[in-house]
């Protein structure tokens, strides 16, 4: 398996989304979280950034909200007060005003319901599989990974399954607003400030939001409380309900984060089957204590989220460095998730990894990821029918990642097949 992506000298330009097109440069962080944990970086689209590189480090300051803030944006892009505001979700924002959404769609995401769409899960991932094995070379993402976490999304958000594809694409012009693949609106290839106050910077964001006023004003009228939409919408204790820019944002936030980092952990998946043969036998043969482990182990691997950044309130010194008050911290999972002292072996993947100190899902901080329950039953549905049908799996040309240092994913997967 390659460790290393050719082009990372050990000094990649961690700004730049084609230093991303070859997946992370593993080796620049290796470098760097052995020399220069907390290391600055100039950028010359905007103002500089600290990277912070080592796990304990990452997990120590996510806790420490008070100096870490989200509430100033979570991408490295600058935004202006006004932009932040138009665009911000739950996800930008600190304790105790994250609470206060976090704890009205809580429930919805809960461990005991999700786990009541494990029948649900294992139907879609039959069905998938029918149709994608039905050949024997094919493209994984699109054919596997993609649709899993599609189909299940109109399930969440309570849409009808006609709507499924439209909204998957208009997700993928949000979060990979960076990849001409996926958006005609590129977001460092042209000027993109006539949508500065959408949602990721995107035109997309405004269709969706008609998108979302229509449908629930489709489900007020017909009384469906289907999906999760109507729990946000409901008054909190003291009668404050959430304003429609609030409304539009989660609603994008929930197609865009609801799809892509699922599909992404599947692609990887796959992909690490392709590259290690001998995952297929351990999955085959895996028990129950096998499959309580194997989903975060995939979803260590992929590391979807790249980096979460993190704006600072006062001035915070460490490894020797001063971060100043009002400067960029980016907290690099993909570092974290790769790091020796932490993780042994961390360039392989083991199925049976335990402990797995992973931070995939933003663990020890405020922002714990709402879907951790249903991305880890998605990934374990899915790779249990698989692994039933599968003699082999290799790959079958050149895989190609999102061109995106924020998201990372695997947007092309060509494999061949033997079915048992």
């Amino acid at each position: 398996m390659t460790v290393w992506t050719p082009t990372d000298d050990g000094f990649a330009d961690l700004t730049s989304h084609d230093t991303f097109s070859n997946g992370a440069p593993h080796k620049t962080f290796q470098r760097l979280r052995n020399e220069d944990p907390v290391s600055w970086t100039d950028w010359d689209q905007g103002e500089g950034f600290w990277s912070i590189t080592r796990h304990q480090d990452i997990t120590e300051m996510n806790r420490n909200f008070e100096v870490f803030s989200s509430a100033r944006g979570i991408r490295m892009e600058d935004q202006t007060y006004e932009e932040y505001l138009a665009r911000r979700t739950f996800q930008e924002t600190d304790p105790p005003d994250h609470m206060k959404t976090r704890i009205k769609v809580a429930k919805a995401f809960s461990k005991p319901v999700v786990a009541g769409f494990e029948q649900d899960l294992r139907d879609l991932s039959n069905q998938i599989l029918d149709e994608a094995l039905s050949t024997i070379e094919f493209d994984a993402t699109k054919a596997i990974a993609r649709q899993l976490p599609m189909l299940m999304l109109g399930r969440i958000l309570g849409t009808p399954e006609e709507d499924l594809p439209w909204l998957v694409e208009k997700g993928d012009a949000l979060i990979a607003n960076t990849d001409p693949d996926f958006t005609d609106h590129v977001l460092d290839k042209m000027t993109t400030d006539e949508f500065r106050m959408m949602p990721f910077n995107s035109p997309a964001g405004a269709e969706l939001f008609q998108y979302a006023k229509e449908l629930m004003a489709h489900k007020n009228a017909t009384g469906d409380t289907n999906g999760v939409l109507h729990l946000i919408l409901q008054p909190d204790k003291d009668g404050n309900t959430i304003s429609e820019e609030e409304f539009r944002n989660f609603f994008c936030l929930l197609v865009a984060a609801g799809n892509d980092t699922t599909r992404y952990s599947i692609a990887a998946g796959l992909q690490a089957m392709c590259h290690q043969p001998e995952l297929l036998g351990q999955m085959q043969a895996g028990g129950d204590d096998l499959w309580e482990l194997a989903p975060d182990e995939i979803i260590r691997w992929a590391t979807p989220a790249l980096y979460f950044r993190r704006t600072l309130t006062r001035d915070f010194e460490a490894h020797g460095k001063i971060m100043k008050e009002g400067d960029k911290a980016l907290f690099w999972w993909i570092s974290a998730n790769r790091d020796e002292t932490v993780l042994e072996d961390p360039m392989r993947v083991n199925l049976m990894r335990s402990p797995n100190k992973h931070l995939s899902f933003g663990q020890s901080g405020p922002h714990l990821c709402l879907g951790m329950w249903l991305a880890r039953l998605e990934v374990r549905v899915l790779f249990q029918e698989l692994c039933k049908r599968l003699k082999s799996i290799e790959a079958n040309g050149e895989h190609k990642f999102l061109r995106s240092n924020f998201v990372g994913g695997i947007k092309e997967l060509p494999v061949r097949v033997q079915l048992k």
